[in-house]
């Protein structure tokens, strides 16, 4: 469940794996092990043979606890700093759903999940941590016998690293770009069966940036499975490889997509094909002017909105330097898309329309029509590249950020690996602690228990 929309996901959605999922498919080999011996033992009817100290403060006998049947409390949770955003929390507890039992004498698998108690936070909220691994924030606590969802803790963890890392990442980059919108360009760089949750944590990521700052940036995904969880659509124009198709002509090819593509697709021309950002951006906008005036002087509104240039897109590749810069100091300064770039772009833009030998009554309207033209910029994008644009002030509208946006790198601190642990066991009716040295039991205001049920 989102706190954005109160509406919890279900398998509907995820499509598990269930029957592999059942038998550990997925899972690291010693949730397996530790499984089957646990049963094992439940069918001798085997009680704890060994030593403790965890129990000496206690007045409590170990030795009748039957160590096949034992139950805990497990409690998952990541080390981010300083914060973190949390997204695939309903995917997990689809898995605890519909995985959560053991296989029978005859093969049969034997649902257990209504014995669980489970508690869970909502997608979209946050935890923060200050570094003590004694005083993390839950985000989901089972209780339950262990041996029924050990093996679970696998593509349990993998749901929530993922989903709140990327989530995590995208609020960063909006901070970064101060609320400008940040296009989702990561598809390319991961297998595609991650698509729907990864556009499903961008998502929760902008939400939640919209949410803290009062903002309404709105989600723009590059393909359709990246909105699946969440209703969106992928969104784009033309390719590097479509402007070759056109042998290398830029101008013909948005000309040719704006005649025939829904008009409710923006119209972003990308520019840096023949490494001449201004002289593209210019002769793609007095064509596109063209045609909308010429649809404009006989009323045709309809046409006109198909030649509407809503934005230009900058990519150069970080070691070409783009010929409409004179080489200045460091001519690395100048490689790929830099703040100089986007300020020669933005200015050819705004006084390209006194060129254009317009009539009187046009030259109002063409002024507006190319301060209209949005400037989008894309390739090696991340955080520390965004701010510094920001801090300069370039003119850049939109950004668009790809492999950045799933880092996890702990240098970076972008680390948002989570850990499951056990922190209690259940020993003739009351709850004990039982965490690893170092490890403790914590609690999260947040936590809400959950009902399996309707998942």
């Amino acid at each position: 469940m989102s706190i954005f929309n109160k509406q919890r996901l279900t398998n509907d959605i995820f499509k598990l794996d269930i029957e592999r999922m059942r038998k550990g498919w997925y899972s690291d080999k010693y949730f397996i092990n530790a499984a089957s011996t646990l049963a094992k033992l439940a069918a001798q009817n085997y009680q704890f043979q060994g030593k403790t100290s965890h129990l000496d403060a206690l007045e409590l006998e170990p030795r009748h606890l039957k160590t096949g049947d034992v139950w805990v409390e497990m409690q998952l949770f990541t080390r981010r700093k300083p914060m973190a955003v949390i997204a695939g929390v309903d995917k997990a507890l689809s898995m605890l759903r519909h995985c959560t039992g053991y296989f029978d004498e005859t093969g049969r698998f034997v649902e257990t999940w209504q014995r669980l108690e489970v508690e869970a936070v909502q997608d979209g909220m946050t935890t923060r941590y200050n570094g003590d691994v004694n005083r993390v924030q839950p985000i989901i606590k089972v209780r339950g016998r262990y041996r029924d969802f050990a093996i679970l803790e696998t593509p349990m963890l993998g749901a929530l690293t993922r989903g709140s890392r990327i989530a995590t990442n995208v609020y960063n980059t909006l901070l970064a770009a101060c609320g400008k919108p940040v296009m989702f360009f990561p598809a390319r760089f991961d297998a595609h069966e991650v698509q729907a949750i990864d556009g499903y944590a961008y998502d929760i990521g902008v939400n939640r940036f919209n949410l803290d700052s009062g903002g309404n940036v709105a989600s723009f995904v590059s393909t359709d499975a990246q909105g699946d969880w969440w209703g969106g659509l992928g969104g784009g124009t033309v390719a590097h490889a479509a402007i070759a198709s056109f042998l290398g002509d830029t101008v013909e090819v948005m000309l040719a997509f704006a005649a025939t593509q829904a008009v409710n697709i923006p119209r972003v021309a990308l520019v840096d094909f023949n490494n001449d950002s201004v002289g593209t951006s210019l002769a793609v906008l007095k064509a596109m002017f063209e045609r909308y005036r010429s649809a404009m002087d006989v009323n045709n509104t309809a046409e006109a909105g198909k030649y509407r240039l809503f934005g230009v897109r900058l990519d150069t590749s970080s070691n070409m330097r783009d010929v409409s810069l004179a080489p200045l100091g460091d001519k690395k300064l100048d490689n790929g898309v830099n703040p100089r770039l986007v300020w020669t772009v933005r200015q050819a833009l705004g006084k390209a329309w006194q060129d254009w030998n317009l009539p009187v009554e046009w030259q109002e309207r063409a002024v507006e029509y190319c301060k209209e033209v949005k400037i989008v910029v894309s390739g090696g994008f991340n955080p520390a590249k965004i701010d510094l644009f920001e801090e300069l002030n370039v003119p850049v509208d939109i950004y668009g950020v790809g492999s950045s946006l799933m880092s996890n790198d702990g240098y970076l601190g972008t680390n948002t690996d989570f850990t499951a642990d056990v922190v209690r066991v259940r020993l003739q009716g009351e709850w004990v602690d039982m965490a690893k040295t170092g490890r403790s039991a914590c609690d999260n205001p947040d936590l809400k228990l959950i009902d399996l049920t309707p998942l």
